[in-house]
């Protein structure tokens, strides 16, 4: 037998096993204790019984004269005879006996006191010298039909009492446990960006150290990663008006200069400063997508804030490769605005970046809350795409990129509650990659979802 594993079940098993046993103990020590007492009655009686008929026997026998037979008593009315008696002389002749009692049944006189045969328990006792005998007999039957209704009268009260023991040990244990197994949900439930403390209220007092400790550790948590994405983000931050400085400069510098060795030059430092413009960017992006606040209050429709994504691209890149599907009817969720733009920003960018140029990029919001863009490209190894969603992870992509892209996406998915994956080829075809987020569902006043949520990801390089 296994035992369980949980602290619940093993408290009630092992507790409920001890007190059964201790129950069993007793109602056995109880039963040999009264065997014992009705033992010592039992013979009491046996032995008050033959003293008081051997006087009587002996009056009687010496009034009617000694004839040479057997007298045996006659019942006034019928009945068992559990206690039966021979009286003998002082050679073993019998003189007299109870109606229902068997002389072969009583060994010969030896001594005073008690003997026991395969049947009965005797008694024998003397008078006049040892010339006249008597040996009263009770059968071990009766003895033992009275202990087993002993033994029978304290175990149905057992079977009754120990089950209700055990259910009422597991009710007991399981309300002491219950706020110990509340703690441990709120604790494997939290997301990944939500390192507040979590309430120890109820909580048994060897408990309240370690939800203590626990607490503790979340906050030495939260202000670590606090500094950590309050340093890129604000490193971030700050690079953005150097770089924006220095390639204003550097663009008045290659307008200014007619030396094209000169104009060569500055257009690779711009390239340069672009790269890292657009890492500071990234590097903004993941802090807020690291930094929780994922969900607002209210929901939101997301359709327009995805056109107006697919719009911002159309406008700055000039790019026609994006054909969009988007529902009649809105697609409400409450994931932060701001996160979701990032989110698809990063995947649609994603996608045009690594997909094949000569066909469009498949955008289409389903009105279940389903997000899906499909690129056409190569396919790409499911040991690469394992390890996409790693930060400046590129997978040997030579398209230019940050490798930050996919990291982004999975940590605002992670932050909403949900997961990202990856796969290649598109379900369905030969080649290419999909990307499909299902958004969360929106959570009731009480902190719950009103519906499942399931997000599921696929893309190409970063």
């Amino acid at each position: 037998m296994r035992r369980p594993s949980s602290l619940q079940g093993r408290l009630s098993l092992f507790v409920g096993l001890g007190v059964a046993l201790l129950w069993i103990a007793a109602a056995a020590l109880t039963a040999e204790v009264v065997n014992r007492r009705m033992a010592a009655v039992f013979d009491s009686a046996l032995q008050e019984a033959a003293q008081r008929i051997l006087p009587l026997a002996a009056v009687d026998i010496f009034d009617r004269g000694d004839d040479g037979s057997t007298r045996r008593i006659a019942p006034l009315r019928p009945h068992d005879e559990l206690l039966t008696y021979v009286v003998r002389d002082g050679g073993g002749r019998v003189l007299m006996t109870s109606h229902n009692a068997d002389p072969a049944d009583f060994p010969p006189f030896r001594a005073i006191g008690f003997q026991q045969t395969a049947k009965h328990r005797l008694y024998y006792d003397a008078a006049l010298r040892g010339s006249l005998t008597i040996a009263a007999a009770e059968p071990l039957s009766y003895r033992a039909d009275a202990a087993q209704k002993v033994w029978f009268q304290l175990a149905v009260p057992l079977l009754i009492l120990v089950p209700l023991s055990l259910v009422g040990i597991w009710f007991a244990v399981h309300r002491t446990v219950r706020p110990l197994a509340l703690f441990g949900e709120a604790l494997a439930t939290r997301g990944a960006g939500d390192l507040t403390p979590i309430p120890a209220e109820g909580l048994p007092d060897e408990i309240v150290p370690v939800a203590a400790a626990v607490n503790g550790l979340l906050g030495r948590l939260r202000r670590t990663l606090g500094a950590e994405r309050s340093f890129t983000a604000n490193a971030a931050h700050e690079l953005r008006t150097p770089l924006a400085a220095a390639l204003a400069r550097l663009q008045r510098l290659a307008a200014e200069t007619r030396d094209e060795t000169a104009r060569r030059k500055v257009g690779e430092v711009e390239v340069v400063l672009k790269r890292l413009a657009r890492l500071s960017e990234k590097l903004m992006q993941l802090a807020r997508a690291e930094g929780g606040r994922l969900r607002t209050e209210a929901p939101s429709d997301m359709r327009p804030i995805l056109h107006m994504v697919i719009d911002d691209f159309q406008r700055s890149d000039g790019l026609e490769r994006i054909e969009a599907t988007l529902p009649d009817r809105p697609v409400p969720s409450d994931i932060d605005p701001d996160a979701f733009a990032i989110l698809a920003r990063n995947l649609i960018e994603n996608a045009l970046r690594h997909g094949s140029a000569a066909t469009p990029v498949q955008v289409a919001l389903t009105p279940a809350g389903l997000l899906r863009i499909t690129n056409a490209g190569p396919v790409v190894p499911a040991q690469i795409l394992a390890q996409l969603t790693a930060a400046f992870e590129r997978g040997g992509a030579v398209a230019p990129g940050s490798g930050l892209g996919l990291s982004i996406v999975k940590a605002i998915a992670e932050g909403v509650g949900g997961s990202l994956s990856l796969s290649s080829p598109v379900p369905g075809g030969e080649d290419g990659f999909e990307a499909s987020f299902a958004l969360p569902a929106t959570r009731s006043r009480h902190g719950t979802d009103t519906s499942s949520l399931s997000i599921s990801g696929s893309g190409g390089p970063k």
